[in-house]
């Protein structure tokens, strides 16, 4: 089933093989994408779906050094770049929408820019900056509710420009301790209004985000990822954790969303999404179905027989194997991965991993 195509309601896609979004620091020049990315995005147009890098819709979500950003003219251009070099060869792409919120320093912030999160509390552990090496993270000023609803509106904006730049939809990103998952997590909210001290409450600000942007673009083009027990970026499991995440997703079911991506950070050695939350979820969500931590192709495949998920995401294999889909079909050797090279600028270990038929 990997290999064969899935036709959803707004695109049909080739393979049932995601690459998931990977941060890789190249915006360079005032966050801004290039010509670099869109080499590296077009060599592995071959997946069923691409879903970018964390992309900020604000300058205040650009926390860590050299992500790039969907919220002005220029970046509109150079995402054409990429879309136009995904969909030359056929592939599929949206754009990942990730606001850093209080993982941030502000180093790596545009002049203007402030660090934002639901309460005034800083991120554990530090965050690498160009000019200053490592430093601990900013303090963030807690959001009133005009933050909060002016945040909204960045993603819808960004939501917007992303079909100017091409894009075949959007990722809202509220896993791995961003802010749509600060808002979420009760490790974090300990906000005591409407936007948080309940499931309820915590589960708010993501869901006017995801009506907002459906709204802007349509549900059809716009999916969400979710990671449930991750403990990224001081995150962590809470007593009420599945229940909130079951009311989570039946109200983004509603809003009819393309799909829900799941995250599994155990590969990692975090604690693992249960099994039995995960088909509560997947029976809950009425779109496509998206898992990801740890697959290889025979993984992907019994889950995706056992109708545990529409498309299964690989991360670091399509970071190193651009023709990723092609070996697993053959049953062939991957490339090692370059973890010095993760972050670094430039093209090595980025767009100089060798396909097959190099």
């Amino acid at each position: 089933m990997l290999f064969e195509p899935l036709a959803t309601p707004s695109l049909q896609l080739a393979n049932r093989a995601v690459m998931a979004p990977m941060t890789r620091s190249r915006a360079v020049d005032a966050n801004t994408p290039n010509a670099l990315m869109a080499d590296y995005y077009g060599q592995r147009a071959t997946a069923g779906l691409i879903i970018t890098e964390g992309t900020s819709p604000s300058p205040n979500g650009l926390g860590y050094a050299r992500i790039p950003g969907l919220f002005n003219d220029a970046h509109v251009r150079g995402w054409k770049l990429v879309t136009d070099a995904v969909h030359a060869k056929g592939g599929k792409i949206f754009v990942q929408l990730m606001h850093t919120g209080r993982v941030s320093h502000v180093a790596n912030l545009p002049p203007g820019a402030e660090v934002l999160a639901p309460t005034a509390d800083a991120c554990p552990g530090q965050m690498f900056t160009d000019a200053q090496g490592m430093l601990p993270h900013s303090v963030p000023r807690a959001m009133t509710g005009s933050d909060i609803a002016h945040a909204i509106g960045e993603f819808t904006n960004s939501a917007r420009l992303a079909l100017q730049a091409g894009f075949d939809g959007v990722e809202l990103h509220a896993a791995n301790g961003y802010l749509i998952e600060q808002f979420l997590n009760a490790n974090v909210n300990r906000r005591t209004d409407g936007y948080g001290g309940s499931v309820e409450g915590r589960n708010r600000f993501a869901l006017e985000v995801a009506r907002a942007t459906a709204a802007a673009i349509g549900g059809d083009r716009v999916g969400i990822r979710l990671s449930p027990y991750g403990v990224f970026n001081g995150t962590g499991s809470f007593p009420e954790v599945e229940a909130q995440y079951l009311a989570l997703t039946q109200e983004l079911s509603g809003l009819g969303l393309l799909y829900l991506h799941l995250l599994d950070h155990s590969a990692l050695g975090a604690p693992p999404v249960p099994a039995d939350l995960k088909n509560r979820l997947r029976a809950a969500f009425h779109g496509r179905f998206i898992l990801a931590g740890g697959f290889d192709a025979a993984t992907a495949e019994t889950a995706l027989k056992a109708g545990q998920a529409d498309l299964i995401a690989f991360a670091r294999p399509f970071l190193a194997n651009p023709d990723l889909v092609h070996r697993m079909r053959i049953d062939a050797a991957l490339n090692p991965v370059d973890m010095a090279t993760f972050y670094t600028p430039g093209p090595k270990g980025y767009i100089d991993y060798p396909a097959l038929s190099a």
